[in-house]
């Protein structure tokens, strides 16, 4: 299972999308809503959430598309049960604090898939692609 924005659908997205697709066989992504997207970031997306999530459709790696919650993240994850949780190098939400539960350094992230029953679900942080070239940020400026 992968979460973002998907704005401005980019080569970097699809690597992403391709590099989680390997770590499993069925490959969910869920797509931040509109309002989250305007909250975390200060900025409303190019596309909107159904836009963005028509566009992920087109990309071969993608076996589901879920919209993320709009005021709890949790519930289409735990319904999802993802074996592996694949996060992009530059994603904060979530795993912005580290936390120490029996001596050990974990994620709040982890914390909270252990809260919520998903004690074997593995979170990897994946590669960037040419950053300095796809990245939404700055496709944006060009649009």
């Amino acid at each position: 299972m992968v979460f973002g924005v998907f704005d401005l659908l980019h080569p970097g997205h699809v690597d992403f999308l391709k590099q989680a697709k390997k770590l499993g066989n069925f490959l969910v992504v869920s797509v931040a809503r509109d309002l989250n997207v305007i909250k975390t970031k200060g900025i409303r997306p190019v596309d909107d959430e159904t836009k963005r999530s028509h566009n992920l459709g087109a990309v071969p790696y993608v076996d589901k598309i879920v919209l993320g919650g709009t005021k709890d993240a949790w519930p289409h994850i735990i319904k999802e049960k993802p074996d592996v949780i694949a996060l992009g190098y530059d994603q904060k939400t979530y795993v912005s604090k580290q936390i120490t539960v029996n001596n050990k350094q974990i994620s709040d992230l982890v914390e909270q898939l252990i809260k919520h029953g998903l004690k074997k679900t593995e979170v990897v942080r994946l590669k960037p692609y040419w950053p300095q070239i796809y990245k939404s940020r700055l496709l944006r400026k060009k649009v």
